[in-house]
């Protein structure tokens, strides 16, 4: 079968209104709303949902994770990532985003299905807890029987170019049954990563810096702690490097054996 770049879908990972339009400016197919993306993402606020729905035409799936860290949540924790999903689905959300781990690295079962079926009938996606838990292959299967729609991976390595070899694998496993998310990386790694695996979905960032409107900068006080971004400059999604990862994956062709 051939796969060619008209079957590839580019997913964003924001964390604002902002870079959602900017992400969409840039041809995206949807973005993955976040919070505090410094820690990997969080749940974003119920206002920044409402806002990016209602200015959005792309897909928008809201990232369900209540604290930075582990996968290994509370009792109160999994209350909250329940009342966040409706939160979602209530602002419009297309999807939800989460993960959740046992201590001994198995994926939470009991909860994780909970979770999908209360999130229903919007799309689930099962974060990178599936690149810190202890079988790739029985986390796959796991999720496979709950339903899960996607999951996203680097292949359980720091990078995607490093994981090219599980992914490639959990793609052949997976066939038709989940979607394999791949993410993230430059232009050309995710060429390659698409030309050798074959999925059909890439999860990107896709930052530029931006100054601070402020004229005025008290420079002595900050706002986070000892290892922190500076006050007057953030990051927002540039639509120039969402189309040129468009145009890296533009005539890829990969025919399965």
């Amino acid at each position: 079968m051939a796969i060619s770049s008209s079957d590839i879908r580019i997913e964003v990972c924001v964390d604002s209104v902002e870079s959602a339009l900017g992400a969409q400016a840039g041809g995206a197919d949807r973005v993955e709303l976040c919070d505090n993306l410094m820690e990997g993402g969080t749940t974003p606020s119920a206002g920044t949902i409402a806002v990016a729905r209602r200015v959005l035409q792309l897909g928008l799936q809201v990232m369900i994770r209540p604290r930075g860290g582990d996968f290994c949540y509370s009792d109160l924790e999994f209350e909250s990532m329940q009342h966040d999903i409706e939160v979602a689905k209530s602002h419009g959300a297309d999807g939800v985003v989460f993960g959740l781990l046992l201590p001994d690295g198995r994926v939470d079962v009991e909860r994780t299905r909970r979770l999908v079926e209360q999130a229903r009938p919007l799309s689930v996606t099962f974060h990178r807890a599936f690149d810190v838990a202890r079988d790739p292959f029985e986390a796959l299967e796991a999720l496979i029987q709950m339903g899960v729609d996607r999951i996203l991976t680097t292949g359980q390595e720091p990078t995607v170019l490093e994981g090219l070899d599980l992914i490639t694998e959990l793609v052949r496993v997976a066939g038709d049954r989940v979607i394999i998310l791949a993410g993230a990386g430059s232009k050309r790694v995710m060429q390659k990563v698409v030309a050798q695996s074959g999925v059909r979905e890439i999860h990107i960032v896709a930052p530029r810096a931006v100054d601070s409107p402020m004229t005025y900068r008290h420079d002595r006080v900050f706002m986070g702690g000892e290892l922190r971004p500076p006050e007057f400059t953030r990051t927002v999604t540039d639509p120039s490097r969402v189309r040129q990862f468009r145009q890296a994956v533009s005539g890829i062709i990969r025919t399965d054996d």
